[in-house]
Protein backbone atom coordinates (compact mmCIF):
# COMPACT_ATOMS: atom_id res chain seq x y z
CA UNK A 1 0.00 0.00 0.00
CA UNK A 2 1.13 3.55 -0.70
CA UNK A 3 1.19 6.02 2.16
CA UNK A 4 1.25 9.38 0.37
CA UNK A 5 -1.81 11.58 0.57
CA UNK A 6 -1.55 12.80 -2.99
CA UNK A 7 -1.87 10.23 -5.76
CA UNK A 8 -3.00 10.54 -9.33
CA UNK A 9 -4.15 8.39 -12.18
CA UNK A 10 -4.76 8.89 -15.86
CA UNK A 11 -6.58 12.16 -16.24
CA UNK A 12 -5.96 13.18 -12.62
CA UNK A 13 -7.71 12.23 -9.38
CA UNK A 14 -11.46 11.79 -9.34
CA UNK A 15 -11.62 13.52 -5.92
CA UNK A 16 -9.23 16.17 -4.67
CA UNK A 17 -9.38 18.13 -1.43
CA UNK A 18 -7.15 21.21 -1.48
CA UNK A 19 -6.30 22.96 1.80
CA UNK A 20 -9.57 21.75 3.31
CA UNK A 21 -10.30 22.89 6.84
CA UNK A 22 -13.27 22.67 9.21
CA UNK A 23 -14.04 24.85 12.21
CA UNK A 24 -17.09 25.25 14.42
CA UNK A 25 -16.64 28.69 15.96
CA UNK A 26 -13.37 28.52 17.90
CA UNK A 27 -13.30 24.73 17.78
CA UNK A 28 -10.88 23.46 15.12
CA UNK A 29 -11.83 20.06 13.73
CA UNK A 30 -9.52 19.90 10.74
CA UNK A 31 -6.57 22.13 9.92
CA UNK A 32 -5.74 22.80 6.25
CA UNK A 33 -5.14 19.43 4.61
CA UNK A 34 -4.77 18.00 1.12
CA UNK A 35 -5.96 14.67 -0.24
CA UNK A 36 -6.43 13.06 -3.63
CA UNK A 37 -8.27 9.88 -4.59
CA UNK A 38 -7.61 8.25 -7.93
CA UNK A 39 -10.01 6.18 -9.98
CA UNK A 40 -10.57 2.59 -8.82
CA UNK A 41 -8.60 3.22 -5.61
CA UNK A 42 -9.83 2.21 -2.14
CA UNK A 43 -8.58 4.33 0.75
CA UNK A 44 -9.24 3.82 4.45
CA UNK A 45 -9.76 6.84 6.70
CA UNK A 46 -8.81 6.19 10.32
CA UNK A 47 -9.21 8.32 13.41
CA UNK A 48 -10.77 8.13 16.87
CA UNK A 49 -14.36 9.13 17.52
CA UNK A 50 -14.70 12.90 17.30
CA UNK A 51 -11.58 13.34 15.18
CA UNK A 52 -13.53 14.68 12.20
CA UNK A 53 -13.91 11.64 9.93
CA UNK A 54 -17.62 12.27 9.37
CA UNK A 55 -17.04 15.99 8.78
CA UNK A 56 -14.42 15.19 6.17
CA UNK A 57 -16.75 12.76 4.38
CA UNK A 58 -19.58 15.30 4.46
CA UNK A 59 -17.28 17.90 2.90
CA UNK A 60 -16.04 15.46 0.25
CA UNK A 61 -19.65 14.49 -0.47
CA UNK A 62 -20.82 18.12 -0.81
CA UNK A 63 -23.18 17.70 2.15
CA UNK A 64 -21.58 20.60 4.05
CA UNK A 65 -19.15 23.32 2.98
CA UNK A 66 -15.58 23.46 4.30
CA UNK A 67 -14.51 26.40 6.43
CA UNK A 68 -11.70 26.90 3.93
CA UNK A 69 -10.20 25.24 0.88
CA UNK A 70 -11.73 23.63 -2.19
CA UNK A 71 -13.28 20.33 -3.22
CA UNK A 72 -12.67 19.13 -6.78
CA UNK A 73 -14.69 16.30 -8.31
CA UNK A 74 -13.34 15.12 -11.64
CA UNK A 75 -11.31 18.33 -11.76
CA UNK A 76 -14.35 20.55 -11.22
CA UNK A 77 -14.23 23.07 -8.35
CA UNK A 78 -17.39 22.76 -6.27
CA UNK A 79 -17.45 25.84 -4.02
CA UNK A 80 -19.15 28.01 -6.62
CA UNK A 81 -21.89 25.54 -7.54
CA UNK A 82 -25.54 26.32 -6.88
CA UNK A 83 -27.62 24.10 -4.60
CA UNK A 84 -29.22 22.41 -7.61
CA UNK A 85 -25.83 21.82 -9.24
CA UNK A 86 -24.46 20.27 -6.04
CA UNK A 87 -27.55 18.08 -5.74
CA UNK A 88 -27.15 16.88 -9.32
CA UNK A 89 -23.44 16.19 -8.82
CA UNK A 90 -24.13 14.21 -5.65
CA UNK A 91 -26.76 12.18 -7.49
CA UNK A 92 -24.62 11.49 -10.55
CA UNK A 93 -21.09 11.13 -9.14
CA UNK A 94 -21.34 10.16 -5.48
CA UNK A 95 -22.63 7.18 -3.52
CA UNK A 96 -23.00 7.19 0.27
CA UNK A 97 -23.05 4.35 2.81
CA UNK A 98 -23.61 5.08 6.49
CA UNK A 99 -23.27 3.05 9.69
CA UNK A 100 -27.06 2.67 9.81
CA UNK A 101 -28.72 1.51 6.62
CA UNK A 102 -31.72 3.95 6.56
CA UNK A 103 -33.73 1.63 4.30
CA UNK A 104 -37.43 2.34 3.74
CA UNK A 105 -39.14 -0.36 5.86
CA UNK A 106 -42.25 -0.72 3.69
CA UNK A 107 -40.24 -1.32 0.50
CA UNK A 108 -38.55 -4.54 -0.60
CA UNK A 109 -34.78 -4.74 -0.99
CA UNK A 110 -35.27 -4.48 -4.76
CA UNK A 111 -37.48 -1.39 -4.46
CA UNK A 112 -35.08 0.31 -2.01
CA UNK A 113 -32.24 -0.07 -4.50
CA UNK A 114 -34.34 0.86 -7.54
CA UNK A 115 -35.70 4.05 -5.95
CA UNK A 116 -32.64 6.30 -6.58
CA UNK A 117 -32.70 5.27 -10.24
CA UNK A 118 -36.39 6.09 -10.56
CA UNK A 119 -35.75 9.50 -8.99
CA UNK A 120 -32.99 10.03 -11.56
CA UNK A 121 -35.50 9.35 -14.36
CA UNK A 122 -34.75 5.76 -15.35
CA UNK A 123 -37.62 3.48 -16.39
CA UNK A 124 -38.90 1.04 -13.78
CA UNK A 125 -38.01 -2.10 -15.71
CA UNK A 126 -34.46 -0.87 -16.23
CA UNK A 127 -34.15 0.20 -12.58
CA UNK A 128 -35.42 -3.18 -11.38
CA UNK A 129 -32.94 -5.03 -13.60
CA UNK A 130 -30.01 -2.98 -12.32
CA UNK A 131 -31.17 -3.31 -8.71
CA UNK A 132 -31.41 -7.08 -9.09
CA UNK A 133 -27.92 -7.19 -10.65
CA UNK A 134 -26.36 -5.22 -7.79
CA UNK A 135 -28.15 -7.17 -5.07
CA UNK A 136 -27.14 -10.45 -6.70
CA UNK A 137 -23.52 -9.28 -6.90
CA UNK A 138 -23.70 -8.66 -3.16
CA UNK A 139 -25.05 -12.14 -2.47
CA UNK A 140 -28.71 -11.16 -2.06
CA UNK A 141 -30.18 -12.67 -5.23
CA UNK A 142 -32.56 -14.76 -3.14
CA UNK A 143 -33.74 -11.84 -1.00
CA UNK A 144 -34.92 -9.35 -3.61
CA UNK A 145 -38.55 -9.27 -2.45
CA UNK A 146 -37.84 -9.24 1.28
CA UNK A 147 -38.49 -6.09 3.29
CA UNK A 148 -35.75 -4.76 5.60
CA UNK A 149 -37.43 -6.25 8.66
CA UNK A 150 -37.08 -9.70 7.07
CA UNK A 151 -33.33 -9.26 6.48
CA UNK A 152 -30.43 -9.70 8.88
CA UNK A 153 -28.30 -6.72 9.86
CA UNK A 154 -25.62 -7.71 7.37
CA UNK A 155 -28.17 -8.17 4.60
CA UNK A 156 -29.68 -4.77 5.33
CA UNK A 157 -26.27 -3.13 5.09
CA UNK A 158 -25.46 -4.92 1.83
CA UNK A 159 -28.78 -3.63 0.49
CA UNK A 160 -27.72 -0.12 1.52
CA UNK A 161 -24.43 -0.61 -0.35
CA UNK A 162 -26.35 -1.69 -3.47
CA UNK A 163 -28.52 1.42 -3.16
CA UNK A 164 -25.41 3.62 -2.95
CA UNK A 165 -24.18 2.11 -6.23
CA UNK A 166 -27.53 2.35 -8.03
CA UNK A 167 -26.74 5.41 -10.13
CA UNK A 168 -23.24 4.17 -11.03
CA UNK A 169 -21.30 6.80 -9.06
CA UNK A 170 -17.63 7.50 -9.63
CA UNK A 171 -16.92 7.85 -5.91
CA UNK A 172 -18.16 5.81 -2.95
CA UNK A 173 -18.02 7.47 0.47
CA UNK A 174 -18.67 5.22 3.45
CA UNK A 175 -18.85 6.26 7.12
CA UNK A 176 -18.19 3.30 9.45
CA UNK A 177 -20.25 1.02 7.17
CA UNK A 178 -19.72 -2.02 9.42
CA UNK A 179 -19.59 -0.21 12.77
CA UNK A 180 -22.99 -1.50 13.84
CA UNK A 181 -22.27 -5.17 13.03
CA UNK A 182 -20.65 -8.04 14.91
CA UNK A 183 -17.09 -8.94 13.79
CA UNK A 184 -18.08 -11.97 11.67
CA UNK A 185 -20.87 -10.11 9.86
CA UNK A 186 -18.60 -7.07 9.54
CA UNK A 187 -16.05 -9.18 7.64
CA UNK A 188 -18.71 -10.47 5.24
CA UNK A 189 -20.15 -7.02 4.54
CA UNK A 190 -16.75 -5.36 4.20
CA UNK A 191 -15.49 -8.01 1.80
CA UNK A 192 -18.66 -7.62 -0.27
CA UNK A 193 -18.26 -3.83 -0.33
CA UNK A 194 -14.64 -4.00 -1.50
CA UNK A 195 -15.37 -6.69 -4.07
CA UNK A 196 -18.23 -4.84 -5.71
CA UNK A 197 -16.40 -1.47 -5.53
CA UNK A 198 -13.43 -2.95 -7.37
CA UNK A 199 -15.64 -4.81 -9.84
CA UNK A 200 -17.50 -1.57 -10.64
CA UNK A 201 -14.25 0.43 -10.90
CA UNK A 202 -15.21 2.81 -8.10
CA UNK A 203 -12.96 5.10 -6.13
CA UNK A 204 -13.79 4.61 -2.46
CA UNK A 205 -13.00 6.55 0.71
CA UNK A 206 -14.10 4.51 3.72
CA UNK A 207 -13.97 5.72 7.31
CA UNK A 208 -13.44 2.96 9.84
CA UNK A 209 -12.03 2.53 13.33
CA UNK A 210 -10.89 -1.02 12.53
CA UNK A 211 -7.26 -1.16 11.38
CA UNK A 212 -7.71 -4.82 10.48
CA UNK A 213 -10.33 -3.87 7.89
CA UNK A 214 -8.36 -0.82 6.79
CA UNK A 215 -5.38 -3.02 5.95
CA UNK A 216 -7.42 -4.66 3.18
CA UNK A 217 -7.58 -1.41 1.22
CA UNK A 218 -5.07 0.08 -1.19
CA UNK A 219 -4.00 2.91 1.09
CA UNK A 220 -4.57 4.13 4.64
CA UNK A 221 -4.71 7.70 5.92
CA UNK A 222 -5.69 9.04 9.31
CA UNK A 223 -6.74 12.26 10.98
CA UNK A 224 -3.95 12.99 13.45
CA UNK A 225 -3.23 16.29 15.20
CA UNK A 226 -6.21 17.77 13.31
CA UNK A 227 -4.67 17.02 9.92
CA UNK A 228 -4.93 14.32 7.28
CA UNK A 229 -1.74 12.31 7.38
CA UNK A 230 -0.41 8.94 6.18
CA UNK A 231 -0.92 6.17 8.70
CA UNK A 232 1.95 5.96 11.14
CA UNK A 233 2.85 2.27 11.31
CA UNK A 234 4.99 0.66 14.02
CA UNK A 235 8.30 -0.79 12.90
CA UNK A 236 8.08 -4.45 11.99
CA UNK A 237 9.72 -6.91 14.32
CA UNK A 238 12.77 -8.66 12.82
CA UNK A 239 12.14 -12.10 11.36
Amino acid sequence: MRDDLETGGAGGPVLRLERIERRYGDLIILQPSDFALKRSETVALLGPSGSGKSSLLHIAGLLEPPSGGEVYIDGRACSGLSDSQRTRLRRDALGFVYQFHHLLPEFSALDNVALPMLIAGRKKAEADREAARLLTALGLGGRLRHQPGQLSGGEQQRTAIARALANRPKILLADEPTGNLDPKTSDVVFDALLEVARAEGLAALIATHDQRLAARMDRVIEIRDQRLQPLRRPAQAPL
